[in-house]
């Protein structure tokens, strides 16, 4: 696979407003070492190789565990992730696969026991932002460093 373009390049006021989006995302109430969870999941799910390379090297800057990293696409059979982690991970999963079986209210019901509602709807939108990365960086062949 090659690049195939540079969306900062052809659209830098369209990367700018995402980059606005992760902003807002990483100055949120969440602590970093989730939202690089939901970032790592996301990416395995939807395949992009670019946001897999860039937020496993940033999990480990940030203290995560090789082993929980190498366990996530398989969190539910592991004892290696919280029952917020695992919530949130659940919402990523259903929110990222939307089309599927929408977001169940069970999925939903769990992950609000375990975050308030501005952290809910600051999950929310830290899964909505890295799928938009995800869509941006397969599309336009972004590789790993």
């Amino acid at each position: 696979m090659k690049t195939r373009m540079s969306l900062f390049n052809e659209l830098p006021g369209g990367y700018e407003a995402m980059s606005g989006l992760e902003k807002f995302v990483r100055s949120s109430s969440l602590e970093h070492s989730l939202i690089e969870l939901v970032k790592i999941r996301a990416s395995q799910i939807n395949g992009c190789a670019f946001c897999i390379n860039m937020h496993t090297v940033d999990a480990r800057k940030a203290g995560e565990t090789e082993q929980r990293i190498y366990a996530l696409n398989a969190w539910r059979e592991t004892p290696y992730f919280s029952e917020r982690e695992r919530a949130a991970l659940a919402l990523t999963e259903s929110v990222t696969l939307i089309a599927g079986s929408h977001v169940p209210d069970s999925v939903y019901d769990e992950a609000a026991r375990h975050f308030d509602n501005k952290q809910l709807s600051e999950l929310i939108m830290a899964i909505v932002t890295i799928n938009g990365w995800n869509r941006i960086a397969i599309a336009t062949g972004m590789m790993p460093e």
